[in-house]
C-alpha cells in the first residue's frame, strides 16, 4: 500500500511550470517581504523618524591634529531633548524627539503623534576631561568637539614625493 503525498508534484504528475513573475504565491511573498522591509527600516508609515530607530542618529567623526570632531544629524530634535555625557573614555549622545501633527478641515480633523528615544555609545581611543569638550546645537544639527590631550597630539609635517 502506498502512501499519497499532499503534494500533487509527488503524485507522479508533471505540472506545468509556471511564469514566475505571474505566480500569485511568490507576488504575495514578495510584497509581505516589502512590507517587512519597509517597516523595519522606518518606512513611509514612520516618515522623517529614519534617524529615530534602534541604529540611533546619523554620525559624523572627524579627526584632526587637535581635536575629534562628531556631527549628530537630529531632524525634528530640541535643544532641551539632546543630553551630551562624557564618562571615562566613552561619548553618550541621547535623546528624545516628540512631535505632532493636526489637520483641521470642514469634515474631517486629523491629529497625529510621534514619539522616538535614541542613543549612540561612541568609545574614545583615550580619557577626556569633561571640561574641555565643547557642544553646539544648531538647526538639528548637534556638534561634539573632543580636544585631544597634549600628550596625543601629533605635529603632522609634509613631506614631498619626488619623481624617480
Amino acid at each position: 500500500m502506498t502512501r499519497k503525498h499532499i503534494l500533487p508534484s509527488l503524485w507522479g504528475a508533471v505540472t506545468p511550470a509556471r511564469n514566475q513573475k505571474d505566480d500569485p504565491l511568490r507576488l504575495f511573498h514578495r510584497e509581505i517581504d516589502r512590507v517587512f522591509d519597509s517597516f523595519f527600516r522606518g518606512g513611509p508609515l514612520f516618515e522623517g523618524a529614519e534617524d529615530l530607530s534602534g541604529r540611533g542618529p546619523r554620525l559624523d567623526v572627524a579627526e584632526t591634529d587637535h581635536d575629534i570632531q562628531i556631527t549628530a544629524e537630529l531632524p525634528g530634535v530640541d535643544e532641551k531633548d539632546v543630553e551630551v555625557t562624557l564618562w571615562d573614555d566613552t561619548l553618550r549622545i541621547k535623546g528624545e524627539k516628540r512631535a505632532e501633527k493636526k489637520e483641521k478641515e470642514q469634515n474631517y480633523h486629523l491629529t497625529e503623534r510621534s514619539y522616538g528615544a535614541f542613543e549612540r555609545v561612541i568609545p574614545l581611543p583615550y580619557n577626556l576631561d569633561p571640561d574641555s569638550v565643547d557642544a553646539k546645537f544648531a538647526k538639528g544639527v548637534l556638534t561634539v568637539i573632543l580636544p585631544k590631550p597634549p600628550e596625543e597630539r601629533t605635529s603632522a609635517k609634509k613631506i614631498s614625493v619626488k619623481a624617480a
